[in-house]
């Protein structure tokens, strides 16, 4: 008895804190993993809404500071508000097209003003209607929510490559032998830390590879400093540094669709990062998660950010390293503001070249690929028409991956969901699992594909929760990263 009232007091993993050092190094490992997705959207954006080189920085540096605040939401939470699961949350890209729209038909004085006033009302719409959202768990079974981690990883690999290639298709350098190169030697680097090391030094085998590939791309020539020399040492985010927001109905609509897409790909993404932390995401959790999401897109245009959301790369990462404290998130999150804060801070995670954070990257994203394949393997495969559902539903979500331009002659308004690999295929997955399995009649034994069971949409039955990159979870965010 003294043994199970012992095993009852432990704390979950997801609850424990590591020695400071460990937290510390540990959280930089997942702000390097995720710098590049989070500063990308201000990138694109800024230009597009007419912005200098100098007011894009100031863009990115908001960015940096409002994915911290989203983060520790998550994490830490308050109220009814957090996931408290390991989960990161940064810049959707979802709603970079949409904002590039909206700034290109305004002019340069209202374009921001505009985007930031549907970012809030798509962050409050999305705040309310979240209780009910959440209860679309009970369609996530097993049979769904692999075919959604392996999109996840699937899709977020074009990242990873091109990453591997330069980052800017523009370039002349894009492609070059050199950049392939750094990247085939980062992920060799990467494969032989976790392969050779033992522990600590282990999980943050990413993090070293990062370091190490970016010491070697010095002499090579592609880590640049300049950045590094023109950053400013402090740097707040002025609320409302471009105006007060302005309220567009049109720019609303646009932004609220991305708002429903950032919260179909959260849901997803919990119940992946849930199997694999070994706390399947219930109905509560997947509630608070995505009022954390839902409060921080909503707080976050105060500080001149965008809508945020899940970043799928980290969940990855978790997997791989099965460091599975919210804390050491938490910590990240906090690193992300003090980035936000001090430019030079931010410029000194930039160094990393991009080939050398896809050399990473392919390692990451694989793993969640790898993840989806195994909870698939709990989904009862063999019985009913679950193997017919995976089919469809990875078919579908990779038409944006494999032909970039297969819906170009539809309506813009529906390439904000057609674009998401992720998210078409976990409509595609959710509805013929409810044709097959639910409304068809079937109700083979264990049948992994039945909505019924409402508590199975993320636990994959009884099965034992991966917790390593053998098991992969779910990964880096979509669309560029995420």
């Amino acid at each position: 008895m003294t043994g199970q009232q012992s095993e009852g007091d432990r704390k979950h993993p997801v609850d424990e804190t590591l020695p400071p050092f460990k937290m510390f190094t540990s959280g930089l490992q997942h702000v390097a993993a995720m710098y590049a997705g989070v500063v990308a959207p201000p990138m694109i954006v800024g230009p597009a809404c007419g912005l200098s080189a100098a007011e894009t920085a100031f863009l990115m540096g908001a960015s940096l500071f409002t994915a911290g605040i989203a983060t520790l939401l998550q994490t830490l939470g308050f109220w009814k508000v957090g996931a408290k699961l390991p989960f990161v949350n940064g810049v959707s890209f979802a709603g970079v097209t949409p904002m590039v729209a909206i700034g290109k038909a305004q002019s340069p004085d209202d374009a921001l003003p505009i985007i930031f006033g549907a970012v809030i009302v798509a962050g409050v719409l999305g705040f309310l209607v979240a209780p009910y959202f959440s209860k679309l768990v009970r369609f996530f079974p097993p049979v769904v929510t692999g075919t959604v981690i392996t999109l996840i990883g699937v899709s977020l690999l074009p990242v990873a490559f091109n990453w591997s290639q330069g980052g800017n298709d523009r370039a002349p350098d894009y492609g070059s032998l050199t950049n392939i190169g750094m990247a085939a030697l980062t992920f060799v680097i990467v494969l032989v830390l976790r392969r050779v090391l033992r522990g600590f030094l282990q999980q943050i085998a990413i993090l070293l590879g990062l370091i190490a590939g970016t010491l070697i791309a010095i002499p090579v020539g592609i880590t640049h400093f300049s950045a590094l020399s023109q950053a400013s040492l402090v740097g707040f985010p002025t609320p409302f540094h471009f105006g007060a927001p302005q309220f567009d109905i049109a720019a609303i609509v646009s932004m609220c669709i991305v708002m429903l897409v950032c919260m179909t790909e959260s849901t997803a993404d919990m119940l992946a990062l849930g199997r694999i932390v070994g706390r399947p995401a219930d109905e509560r959790t997947i509630e608070g998660g995505l009022r954390a999401d839902t409060l921080g897109t909503a707080l976050s245009p105060l500080f001149n950010g965008f809508a945020n959301s899940a970043f799928a790369q980290n969940i990855g990462l978790v997997a791989m390293t099965k460091v599975r404290s919210r804390f050491v998130v938490a910590t990240g999150g906090l690193i992300l503001i003090v980035l936000g804060l001090c430019p030079v801070a931010a410029s000194v995670i930039s160094l990393v070249p991009l080939p050398v954070l896809g050399g990473a990257g392919i390692v990451l994203f694989g793993s969640v690929a790898a993840s989806g394949i195994q909870t698939l393997a709990s989904a009862a495969m063999e019985k009913g028409d679950n193997a017919l559902i995976v089919a469809a539903a990875v078919g579908i979500g990779l038409i944006p991956i494999a032909a970039p331009d297969f819906y170009h002659h539809l309506p813009k308004d529906l390439l904000v969901v057609l674009d998401s690999g992720i998210s078409t295929g976990c409509l595609v997955a959710i509805a013929l699992n409810l044709a097959f399995n639910h409304f068809g009649g079937k109700t083979a034994d264990g049948d992994a594909g039945d909505v019924g069971d409402a508590g199975d949409a993320g636990d994959a039955t009884t099965a034992d929760p991966p917790a390593a990159v053998g098991h992969g979870g779910p990964a880096p965010a979509a669309a560029p990263a995420h």
